[in-house]
């Protein structure tokens, strides 16, 4: 039988079926890792085209309630994403306790941790990275590229790049396991002590790279954080160009009100 959902309603149908189905993944009628009806339950359900259930589907997606699979289907998110708070996440206390800042935030959220090293090694400086370092464009820096995970979900992807005069100094940098407290530990140990992290936001499109990676739905979202770590001396020894999960992250940053 068809749905009543949009009989009386200016709401778009795709919209009015998303908000249907996220009452009862609310509600608890489809629980966490359900899959949700197929395209074809859907359209008996509520009378409605293709292309209207995959707009709705869609939607569910773009606000992190579904995943899809393709083969498989879409099911329903099973936990809640990483609040990830901007103004704790560096303290050093972190670092000094052996903790790096995305284990320390994974803990933090009651999710395991765990870290894929892809690779390591120098790479010539793109463009956008080297202006940041104060670098030459095609200046050999250091490129530490990672995959991380929570709880065995792949969430997001990071490369750190460092300046090669800083970098061949320290030879934990070219390990896959620097030590505890991660690279800015070393970087301190070594003398590189950090006044601040300024930090670049912007969401966009997954590439068809990124959505591998990630194993993101085809056009999910993601975070494209760029951040700049800044010594005392105010040096920028490191970049790390991260590539998030949209859904799987909330960015909460402390902003000073004085000067």
């Amino acid at each position: 039988m068809a749905s009543t959902v949009g009989a009386r309603s200016a709401k778009p149908r795709y919209l009015q079926i998303a908000d249907d189905i996220e009452e009862q993944i609310k509600g608890g009628a489809l629980a966490p890792a359900e899959e949700i009806p197929s395209e074809t339950a859907l359209i008996e359900r509520y009378g409605v085209s293709s292309g209207t259930v995959r707009k709705a589907v869609a939607q569910l997606r773009a606000i992190g309630l579904v995943e899809t699979h393709q083969g498989k289907g879409s099911f329903v998110k099973s936990r809640p994403p990483v609040t990830r708070k901007s103004s704790d996440r560096f303290r050093r206390s972190h670092r000094r306790a052996g903790k790096a800042a995305y284990i320390a935030e994974t803990e933090q959220a009651g999710v395991k941790p765990t870290v894929q090293v892809i690779s390591i090694g120098p790479v010539l400086a793109p463009a956008g990275i080297a202006e940041r370092l104060g670098v030459n464009e095609g200046d050999k820096v250091l490129a530490r590229r990672r995959l991380y995970f929570s709880d065995g979900t792949p969430t997001e992807e990071a490369t750190s790049y460092l300046p090669w005069d800083v970098a061949r100094d320290i030879p934990e940098l070219f390990e896959e396991n620097p030590g505890g407290g991660g690279i800015y530990a070393r970087l301190e140990e070594h003398g590189h002590e950090f006044a601040e992290y300024t930090e670049t936001v912007r969401a966009r499109l997954a590439t068809k790279q990124e959505s591998s990676a990630l194993a993101l739905s085809p056009g999910a979202p993601v975070i494209h954080l760029t951040r700049n770590a800044v010594t005392e001396a105010g040096r920028v020894v490191e970049v790390c160009d991260t590539i998030m999960a949209a859904d799987q992250f909330v960015l909460d940053y402390r902003i000073p009100a004085t000067d």
